[in-house]
């Protein structure tokens, strides 16, 4: 006789936990970045539901590439990783940062009207090297895969075409407060680039690919 799995989708059509493969298949089939895995017992699989999907998914991925992937090696597992994702339907932005070693998400912002993908890498850059230095955390490292983001922070100006106007004003406010964040405070954290192609996607992905 066949033990019962528990299914968790992370990322699906409808996230949640199901009791039998073909439900779970219903939503994960089709679905961009889709996220789900098997557990044993309806416990696990309740407490995996409450924590992010890369503490679950990716660890077995990561280990396959480091093989082939000379030079690379795995994201140091003490470190805060982010990830911006902009709306095409709705036009709108939204920003995330998650704790690598742990799946927990330690800050979010969005959705914001009228900003773009870019605009909201850089602020999460910001964001976190606020939080690390407002948490004494100085010097875990912050991954983002965004190189244009990485490039903007190190320069400290966001060097975005965006429109000046009433509708993104308040876009151009977060970006002035960022930038005179990076002016007035010095930091040790490292910003790092997320290898997506060697260790799979982003555990800041809202997947909306």
């Amino acid at each position: 006789m066949t033990k019962q799995k528990f299914y968790v989708v992370w990322k699906g059509k409808e996230p949640g936990i199901y009791h039998n493969w073909n439900d779970c298949k219903a939503q994960v089939d089709g679905f961009a970045s889709a996220a789900y895995k098997a557990f044993p017992t309806l416990a696990e699989a309740e407490i995996a539901f409450n924590q992010h999907f890369a503490k679950h998914i990716y660890k077995k991925e990561k280990d396959t590439v480091v093989s082939t992937k000379a030079g690379v090696g795995l994201p140091i597992h003490d470190s805060i990783v982010v990830d911006a994702a902009w709306n095409s339907v709705q036009k709108d932005m939204e920003y995330q940062g998650i704790l690598y070693k742990t799946g927990k998400r330690i800050f979010h912002t969005g959705p914001l009207a009228n900003g773009t993908n870019n605009i909201g890498e850089f602020l999460a850059i910001v964001h976190a090297l606020g939080y690390c230095k407002k948490h004494n955390l100085t010097v875990i490292p912050i991954y983002s895969d965004s190189r244009n983001a990485i490039a903007w922070v190190k320069a400290k100006k966001c060097k975005t075409n965006l429109e000046v106007s009433a509708k993104t004003k308040h876009i151009h406010d977060l970006i002035a407060r960022a930038e005179s964040w990076l002016f007035n405070n010095n930091y040790k954290n490292k910003i790092l680039k997320w290898e997506t192609s060697s260790w799979g996607e982003n555990p800041a992905d809202f997947g909306r690919k």
